[in-house]
Parts: C-alpha cells; sequence; structure tokens
C-alpha cells in the first residue's frame, strides 16, 4: 500500500535526480489506495486527470517545480494507470510521444492503416476504445481480427496484438465490416 509521505520522498528523490520527465504508474484513480495524484497535487500542479478512452481512463499530467539552489524549472509529469493494459496503451499515445519530442524527434506518431474489422465489437460508454487486434495485409487492404478479450489486466491480448483499433467515442458498437483506423505497433 501507498503512503503519501513515502511516495512524496521517493518522488523528490526521483526528481534530484535531474530528470527531465518524471512517470508513474498506478495509483492515479478514485480508490482509497490510489495516492499519487494526491502526492502530484500536493507537490505540484495537475493539468488534467482522466481521459476519455478505453483502455487508460484513469491518467494525470501536470509539472512539479524543482528547485535547485537558485534555479527553479518545472518537471512534467505523467502519472499512467496501473492495469497493464491500460499503462502500456497510455504509454504509446502520451509517453511516447513526449520522450520523442523531448529528444527533437519530429515523427511522433506510429503509422495508422484503415483496415475492415473482422470481429464486432460492442461498446456503450461514450469513450474512444483502442482495441488490441491482428492486422494482416491481404490483396484487397488491410484487416484486423480481435486478438482475445479486452480487459484492461489481459496482457495474452496485447501480446498478440500488432496494431490498436481506434474505435471513435461516438459510435455505440463496431460491426464487423467496418472500417476503422488502426495504429499499427510493429513499425
Amino acid at each position: 500500500r501507498d503512503d503519501v509521505a513515502d511516495l512524496q520522498a521517493k518522488i523528490r528523490a526521483g526528481l534530484e535526480q535531474g530528470v527531465d520527465l518524471l512517470l508513474t504508474s498506478g495509483g492515479v484513480s478514485v480508490g482509497d489506495f490510489d495516492v499519487v495524484k494526491r502526492v502530484l497535487a500536493a507537490e505540484g500542479e495537475i493539468t488534467f486527470w482522466r481521459a476519455g478512452m478505453k483502455p487508460g481512463k484513469p491518467l494525470a499530467f501536470g509539472q512539479i517545480r524543482l528547485r535547485a539552489g537558485s534555479k527553479e524549472h518545472n518537471v512534467p509529469v505523467l502519472g499512467m494507470p496501473g492495469n497493464p493494459v491500460s499503462v502500456m496503451v497510455s504509454f504509446e499515445l502520451f509517453a511516447r510521444p513526449a520522450i520523442l519530442t523531448m529528444l527533437g524527434i519530429d515523427e511522433l506518431e506510429r503509422p495508422t492503416v484503415e483496415a475492415v474489422l473482422v470481429d464486432e465489437i460492442a461498446r456503450k460508454d461514450g469513450r474512444r476504445h483502442y482495441v488490441r487486434v491482428r492486422v494482416e495485409h491481404k490483396e484487397d487492404g488491410y484487416y484486423a481480427s480481435l486478438t482475445g478479450a479486452q480487459g484492461s489486466g489481459i496482457l495474452s491480448s496485447m501480446v498478440k496484438a500488432n496494431g490498436l483499433a481506434i474505435i471513435p467515442e461516438e459510435w455505440d458498437h463496431a460491426p464487423a465490416g467496418a472500417r476503422v483506423r488502426v495504429m499499427l505497433l510493429d513499425r
């Protein structure tokens, strides 16, 4: 169980190493033991919390002011979810582009293709879904098949995936045969 004082000390120790970006995993939701968000708010400023996506809804972004002698600067902080698939998807969408930007790399986004869904995807929550799929290129285009159950703690479907089908928030379901944009993870 996370302790607020212990977590504050660990975050401060990490910041004192001269980091350019602080990434955390877990503790940003609303449970009694989700203290990362509270610590980040106490130590700095949270710009946004929660993203309208699945997996990866609990997500905190902000900054912590770091003082070193007479110098001060802000260190960006990205508090990602704790569920394995949620943190992987959040990393792809938020942390990876931030790190690439800090490295001076211009091409931030993974390539996307339009693919035909082989399987129906049911959803009703009004969030954008990033669905683990296996993309195949055939003679007449790309096809995306579900890699298994899509729970945020199910790693096997992420391991089998080479893409994330992006299901818009306004869709209540995506029927088999629908054309969707797919972010390719293996390129």
